[in-house]
Protein backbone atom coordinates (compact mmCIF):
# COMPACT_ATOMS: atom_id res chain seq x y z
CA UNK A 1 0.00 0.00 0.00
CA UNK A 2 1.07 3.20 -0.73
CA UNK A 3 1.52 6.38 1.77
CA UNK A 4 -1.04 9.47 0.74
CA UNK A 5 2.10 11.31 -0.32
CA UNK A 6 4.27 9.24 -2.78
CA UNK A 7 6.00 10.75 -5.51
CA UNK A 8 5.58 14.25 -3.25
CA UNK A 9 8.72 16.24 -2.94
CA UNK A 10 8.99 18.19 0.62
CA UNK A 11 11.16 20.92 1.95
CA UNK A 12 11.36 21.17 5.76
CA UNK A 13 12.89 23.84 7.42
CA UNK A 14 14.66 23.66 10.95
CA UNK A 15 13.90 19.75 10.96
CA UNK A 16 16.71 18.62 13.12
CA UNK A 17 14.42 18.73 16.08
CA UNK A 18 11.06 19.05 17.21
CA UNK A 19 8.50 19.91 15.57
CA UNK A 20 10.17 19.37 11.75
CA UNK A 21 12.04 16.31 12.65
CA UNK A 22 8.56 14.95 13.51
CA UNK A 23 7.27 16.33 10.21
CA UNK A 24 10.13 14.97 8.44
CA UNK A 25 9.25 11.33 9.83
CA UNK A 26 5.24 12.25 9.30
CA UNK A 27 5.70 12.86 5.82
CA UNK A 28 8.03 10.24 4.59
CA UNK A 29 5.85 8.26 6.09
CA UNK A 30 3.07 8.97 3.70
CA UNK A 31 5.49 8.38 1.05
CA UNK A 32 7.37 11.59 0.70
CA UNK A 33 10.72 12.56 -0.86
CA UNK A 34 11.54 14.87 2.23
CA UNK A 35 14.39 17.96 2.31
CA UNK A 36 15.65 18.61 5.67
CA UNK A 37 17.29 21.52 6.06
CA UNK A 38 18.24 23.44 9.53
CA UNK A 39 22.41 24.30 10.33
CA UNK A 40 23.07 21.37 12.06
CA UNK A 41 23.98 18.78 10.08
CA UNK A 42 24.73 15.96 12.32
CA UNK A 43 20.96 16.08 13.19
CA UNK A 44 19.95 16.18 9.50
CA UNK A 45 22.39 13.20 8.71
CA UNK A 46 21.17 10.78 10.89
CA UNK A 47 17.42 11.57 10.73
CA UNK A 48 18.00 11.20 6.84
CA UNK A 49 19.67 8.06 7.77
CA UNK A 50 16.75 6.88 9.97
CA UNK A 51 14.41 7.96 6.85
CA UNK A 52 16.33 5.66 4.69
CA UNK A 53 16.54 2.72 7.17
CA UNK A 54 12.83 2.64 6.54
CA UNK A 55 12.50 2.49 3.51
CA UNK A 56 12.11 6.72 2.94
CA UNK A 57 13.66 9.22 0.77
CA UNK A 58 15.46 11.97 2.41
CA UNK A 59 18.02 14.57 1.35
CA UNK A 60 19.89 16.98 3.91
CA UNK A 61 20.80 20.61 3.11
CA UNK A 62 23.00 22.67 5.55
CA UNK A 63 20.42 26.33 5.71
CA UNK A 64 20.71 28.98 7.90
CA UNK A 65 17.01 30.64 6.85
CA UNK A 66 18.67 33.95 7.78
CA UNK A 67 20.91 33.91 4.88
CA UNK A 68 18.95 34.27 1.27
CA UNK A 69 21.87 32.87 -0.29
CA UNK A 70 21.08 29.38 1.71
CA UNK A 71 17.64 29.34 1.50
CA UNK A 72 17.92 29.93 -2.58
CA UNK A 73 20.27 27.24 -2.56
CA UNK A 74 18.40 24.70 -0.63
CA UNK A 75 15.44 25.23 -3.40
CA UNK A 76 17.43 25.29 -5.97
CA UNK A 77 19.02 21.91 -4.64
CA UNK A 78 16.34 20.58 -4.45
CA UNK A 79 14.36 20.94 -7.86
CA UNK A 80 17.56 20.34 -9.18
CA UNK A 81 17.46 16.83 -7.86
CA UNK A 82 13.66 16.21 -7.75
CA UNK A 83 12.84 18.24 -10.63
CA UNK A 84 10.04 19.41 -8.80
CA UNK A 85 8.52 20.87 -4.86
CA UNK A 86 5.39 19.95 -3.68
CA UNK A 87 5.34 21.10 -0.15
CA UNK A 88 7.13 23.54 1.53
CA UNK A 89 6.71 22.90 5.69
CA UNK A 90 8.15 26.54 6.87
CA UNK A 91 8.98 25.44 10.55
CA UNK A 92 12.25 27.13 11.26
CA UNK A 93 11.60 29.56 14.72
CA UNK A 94 12.67 30.81 17.91
CA UNK A 95 10.97 32.18 21.06
CA UNK A 96 12.95 34.72 22.77
CA UNK A 97 10.37 35.93 24.74
CA UNK A 98 10.58 38.12 28.43
CA UNK A 99 9.51 41.80 29.25
CA UNK A 100 9.86 44.86 26.49
CA UNK A 101 11.45 46.84 29.43
CA UNK A 102 15.66 45.51 29.87
CA UNK A 103 15.35 43.21 26.94
CA UNK A 104 18.10 42.05 24.67
CA UNK A 105 17.32 43.21 21.78
CA UNK A 106 19.42 41.20 19.89
CA UNK A 107 17.19 38.59 20.39
CA UNK A 108 14.22 40.66 19.40
CA UNK A 109 16.88 41.02 15.44
CA UNK A 110 17.27 37.27 15.51
CA UNK A 111 13.54 36.36 16.37
CA UNK A 112 12.56 38.36 13.18
CA UNK A 113 15.36 37.06 11.23
CA UNK A 114 14.34 33.77 11.52
CA UNK A 115 10.51 33.29 12.26
CA UNK A 116 9.41 36.09 10.01
CA UNK A 117 12.38 36.62 6.91
CA UNK A 118 13.95 33.03 6.75
CA UNK A 119 9.72 32.09 6.05
CA UNK A 120 9.74 35.12 3.75
CA UNK A 121 12.95 34.26 1.73
CA UNK A 122 11.92 30.55 1.61
CA UNK A 123 8.74 31.30 0.22
CA UNK A 124 9.86 33.60 -2.58
CA UNK A 125 12.58 30.84 -3.73
CA UNK A 126 9.86 28.35 -4.01
CA UNK A 127 7.01 30.14 -5.82
CA UNK A 128 8.32 30.37 -9.19
CA UNK A 129 8.37 26.67 -9.13
CA UNK A 130 5.24 26.00 -7.85
CA UNK A 131 3.47 28.44 -10.24
CA UNK A 132 5.04 26.52 -13.14
CA UNK A 133 4.01 23.56 -11.84
CA UNK A 134 0.74 24.74 -11.37
CA UNK A 135 0.41 23.21 -7.98
CA UNK A 136 1.98 23.17 -4.60
CA UNK A 137 1.66 23.82 -1.35
CA UNK A 138 3.31 26.08 1.62
CA UNK A 139 2.72 25.16 5.34
CA UNK A 140 4.00 28.14 7.68
CA UNK A 141 4.39 27.44 11.13
CA UNK A 142 2.51 29.70 13.45
CA UNK A 143 1.75 29.69 17.01
CA UNK A 144 -1.50 30.44 19.11
CA UNK A 145 0.37 33.50 20.17
CA UNK A 146 -0.43 34.69 16.30
CA UNK A 147 -3.96 35.14 18.14
CA UNK A 148 -3.86 35.47 21.34
CA UNK A 149 -1.49 38.64 23.11
CA UNK A 150 0.19 37.81 26.26
CA UNK A 151 1.80 39.86 28.77
CA UNK A 152 5.76 38.81 28.19
CA UNK A 153 5.98 37.30 24.86
CA UNK A 154 5.14 41.07 22.94
CA UNK A 155 7.84 40.61 19.69
CA UNK A 156 7.03 36.94 20.27
CA UNK A 157 3.80 38.03 19.29
CA UNK A 158 4.58 40.38 16.82
CA UNK A 159 6.68 37.76 14.60
CA UNK A 160 4.07 35.12 14.73
CA UNK A 161 0.75 37.68 14.16
CA UNK A 162 2.85 38.76 10.97
CA UNK A 163 3.00 34.99 10.16
CA UNK A 164 -0.86 34.79 10.20
CA UNK A 165 -0.82 38.01 8.27
CA UNK A 166 1.41 37.39 5.54
CA UNK A 167 -0.05 33.75 5.27
CA UNK A 168 -3.95 35.26 4.46
CA UNK A 169 -2.71 37.58 2.04
CA UNK A 170 0.01 35.25 0.25
CA UNK A 171 -3.05 32.65 0.09
CA UNK A 172 -5.06 35.09 -1.75
CA UNK A 173 -2.20 35.94 -4.01
CA UNK A 174 -1.49 32.62 -4.85
CA UNK A 175 -4.79 30.54 -5.04
CA UNK A 176 -5.83 31.51 -8.52
CA UNK A 177 -2.00 29.46 -9.17
CA UNK A 178 -3.78 26.24 -7.52
CA UNK A 179 -1.37 26.61 -5.12
CA UNK A 180 -2.59 26.02 -1.50
CA UNK A 181 -1.03 27.98 2.04
CA UNK A 182 -1.66 26.18 5.82
CA UNK A 183 -1.09 28.19 8.74
CA UNK A 184 -0.27 25.91 11.56
CA UNK A 185 -1.05 27.19 15.27
CA UNK A 186 0.12 24.73 18.09
CA UNK A 187 -0.11 25.66 21.60
CA UNK A 188 2.58 24.56 24.22
CA UNK A 189 4.36 22.03 22.51
CA UNK A 190 6.96 19.62 24.21
CA UNK A 191 10.26 21.04 22.22
CA UNK A 192 13.87 22.21 22.54
CA UNK A 193 12.08 26.15 22.01
CA UNK A 194 12.00 26.91 25.72
CA UNK A 195 16.05 26.29 25.98
CA UNK A 196 16.32 29.51 23.35
CA UNK A 197 14.78 31.89 26.15
CA UNK A 198 17.29 34.22 27.52
CA UNK A 199 15.54 36.08 30.52
CA UNK A 200 15.93 33.86 33.17
CA UNK A 201 12.61 35.17 34.71
CA UNK A 202 10.61 34.61 31.20
CA UNK A 203 12.54 31.22 31.60
CA UNK A 204 10.88 30.19 34.80
CA UNK A 205 7.29 31.15 34.41
CA UNK A 206 7.76 29.39 30.96
CA UNK A 207 8.71 26.16 32.84
CA UNK A 208 6.03 26.68 35.09
CA UNK A 209 3.60 26.36 32.79
CA UNK A 210 4.83 23.55 31.50
CA UNK A 211 4.90 21.96 34.72
CA UNK A 212 0.83 22.98 34.71
CA UNK A 213 -0.50 21.15 31.67
CA UNK A 214 0.34 17.90 29.54
CA UNK A 215 2.05 19.70 26.54
CA UNK A 216 1.45 18.88 23.13
CA UNK A 217 4.11 16.30 21.77
CA UNK A 218 6.03 16.86 18.14
CA UNK A 219 4.38 14.32 16.64
CA UNK A 220 0.65 16.04 17.35
CA UNK A 221 1.72 18.99 15.13
CA UNK A 222 3.39 16.61 12.91
CA UNK A 223 -0.16 14.72 12.29
CA UNK A 224 -2.36 17.87 12.16
CA UNK A 225 0.50 19.02 8.68
CA UNK A 226 -0.20 15.55 7.29
CA UNK A 227 -3.93 16.03 7.54
CA UNK A 228 -3.62 19.50 5.70
CA UNK A 229 -1.32 18.37 2.88
CA UNK A 230 -3.05 14.85 2.59
CA UNK A 231 -6.63 16.55 1.38
CA UNK A 232 -7.90 16.48 -2.08
CA UNK A 233 -6.36 19.61 -3.98
CA UNK A 234 -9.99 20.87 -4.20
CA UNK A 235 -9.47 21.60 -0.55
CA UNK A 236 -7.22 24.55 0.96
CA UNK A 237 -7.42 23.62 4.68
CA UNK A 238 -6.39 27.48 5.54
CA UNK A 239 -5.48 27.22 9.51
CA UNK A 240 -5.36 24.86 12.49
CA UNK A 241 -5.36 25.72 15.74
CA UNK A 242 -4.43 22.98 17.97
CA UNK A 243 -3.85 23.03 21.59
CA UNK A 244 -3.39 20.88 24.75
CA UNK A 245 -6.32 20.08 26.46
CA UNK A 246 -5.55 21.77 29.25
CA UNK A 247 -4.62 25.07 28.10
CA UNK A 248 -6.27 28.01 28.52
CA UNK A 249 -4.79 30.41 27.27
Amino acid sequence: MTGKLEGKVAIITGASAGIGEATALALAAEGAKVVLAARRGDRLDALAQRIASSGGSALSIITDVTDETQVKNLVQKTNAEFERIDILVNNAGVAFVGAIDGANTSDWRRMIDINVLGLLYATHAVLPILKAQGTGHIVNISSVAGRTAREGISVYNATKWGVNGFSEALRKEVCKHNIRVTIIEPGLVNTEINDHITDPIAKQRSEERRRLIAPLESEDVAAAIVYAVTQPQRVNVNEILIRPTQQEW
